[in-house]
This record gives C-alpha cells, sequence and structure tokens, in this order.
C-alpha cells in the first residue's frame, strides 16, 4: 500500500485499517492529511481485496478537527482561498461518505470539530467511554459548516441546533442517547474487542449487498417518496436475479456458508 506521513493503512486479510498518525496534535488535520485520507478512501473504496473499512487514531485522541497552525494560516487566506481549502476539505468528507465499503468507526479517544464529521461517516461507530465530543467551531467564532450534511441527517436537527449552537462537550453516554455513536467500550481491550466481533458480522454479509445497502440508505434519505419506491421496486428484482442474490438463497437452502463469508478475523485480538 501507498506510504503517507499523516497516515497509516494496513491490510488485514479481507480488512484495511486507516489510522490517523498524529498523535503529537491529537490527530488534527492539515491540508497534506486531508489529502492523503481522501486519496486512500479513493483507493481503498475501489480495492476488490478490502470488504471492510476500521478508521481509528494513534495515540489519546481520535481526531481533534483542523491543526491550529493550519487555522491560523486560514485567516490570512483570500475568500478565494478559503473557498478553494473548502472544496477540498468538503472532497474528503464526501469521498469517505461515499465509500461502497462499510465503515467502522474505532473511537479510541476525542473527537472535536471535523474530528466528530469523521465520526459521522462511519457506518459503525464503537466508542471508548473516557471519549468526548465537541462541535467546536462556534467557540472560534466559525461553524461546522462542512461537516453539518454529514451530521444532521446522524443525529438530527434538534440535536444539532443546540450542539452546533453551544459548542459544549458531549460525553459518551449523550452521543449513544443521540445517534452519534453505537456502542461505548470500557478501555482498549474491549474497544478492539467490539471492532473485531462488528468486522466479522459485516464479513458474512454479501459484499455486493453492503455496497446496495449503502446506496439504497443514501436514496431514501435524498429522493421523493414516489421515486425512491419504484427504484426500491427495480433493486430488489435487480438484485434478487444477481449472482450474489442467487449464491446466498441457494447457500441457504442447502444450510451452507454463502461463498463470501470470511473466517473470523482477528485483527484487533488482545
Amino acid at each position: 500500500m501507498t506510504k503517507y506521513e499523516t497516515i497509516t493503512s494496513e491490510q488485514v486479510d479481507d480488512v484495511c485499517i486507516i489510522t490517523l498518525n498524529r498523535a503529537q496534535v491529537h490527530n488534527a488535520f492539515n491540508p497534506q492529511m486531508i489529502s492523503e485520507l481522501t486519496n486512500e478512501f479513493t483507493a481503498q473504496s475501489r480495492n476488490p481485496e478490502i470488504r471492510v473499512i476500521v478508521l481509528t487514531g494513534d495515540g489519546k485522541s481520535f481526531s481533534a478537527g483542523a491543526d491550529l497552525l493550519y487555522m491560523e494560516a486560514s485567516k490570512d487566506f483570500t475568500l478565494d482561498e478559503n473557498q478553494q481549502d473548502a472544496v477540498k476539505l468538503e472532497k474528503l468528507f464526501n469521498t469517505i461518505y461515499t465509500t461502497s465499503k462499510p465503515i467502522v468507526g474505532r473511537i479510541n479517544g476525542a473527537a472535536f470539530g471535523g474530528g466528530v464529521g469523521l465520526v459521522t461517516l462511519c457506518d459503525v461507530a464503537i466508542a471508548v467511554e473516557s471519549a468526548i465530543f465537541a462541535f467546536s467551531e462556534v467557540n472560534l467564532g466559525i461553524m461546522p459548516a462542512v461537516i453539518s450534511p454529514y451530521v444532521i441527517p446522524k443525529i438530527g436537527y434538534s440535536q444539532a441546533t443546540r450542539y452546533f449552537l453551544t459548542g459544549e462537550r458531549i460525553d459518551v453516554k449523550t452521543a449513544l442517547r443521540i445517534g452519534l455513536i453505537h456502542e461505548t467500550a470500557t478501555d482498549t481491550e474491549e474497544l478492539n474487542q467490539k471492532v473485531t466481533t462488528v468486522v466479522n458480522h459485516l464479513l458474512t454479509s454479501g459484499p455486493i449487498a453492503m455496497a446496495q445497502i449503502k446506496e439504497m440508505l443514501e436514496k431514501n434519505r435524498t429522493t421523493s417518496f414516489e421515486e425512491v419506491r419504484s427504484y426500491l421496486i427495480n433493486k430488489i428484482a435487480e438484485v434478487r436475479t444477481s449472482p450474489e442474490g442467487k449464491e446466498g438463497l441457494k447457500a441457504f437452502l442447502e444450510k451452507r456458508s454463502p461463498k463470501w463469508k470470511k473466517d473470523k478475523w482477528g485483527g484487533f485480538d488482545t
């Protein structure tokens, strides 16, 4: 795999583990990390060897959002330069959001600002109990603009209104209640175990079916009721007659595992 300076990417069997690798600054974004993450998610979305992507951070934090030096430099940008910068950040979030592979977030610590945006892009997010979250942009006199289209569907307008406006810290119990994360873990060992369990569930699922489910969920969110009804009728007919659909039904009737089911993954065994 490609070597990077601000992230690492490791393939363990059918799983790609992407790690934010700037622990000295709490895995804060800078232009290079934005570019490297965009490139790696693009590559892994297209990689036929990869079935699941795990996203995590190095050290004690998941991601502190934008790097302070990066933020300081942006105040001297022209309007056009700031727009170009925002385009690159939005491209990163959209690239992750449209990734066809399921993404499991191993949330190993605090996430602020854009770091919380990354959490919302994970299809399954599991956080250690010591993690805290905050949409801290408002405390700097700015706004969580680029991440808002991804955050609002995840936690809803009501919760987004409160936490976007206050910038207050969100503990894991609250994050769980509002739908920001799916599970909590008491420590790193349990976090690894829970991530491994979810990955193993995903490796029993049809790879093409998972990609189509992600597409279906987006259609339900963005398409009118009448249009989505027609889409879903055609889609279910299509998948039932697909090779993967036929294999799944055949395996069920023959009381065996489908060909795509993998042996248990042990990438996070401790």
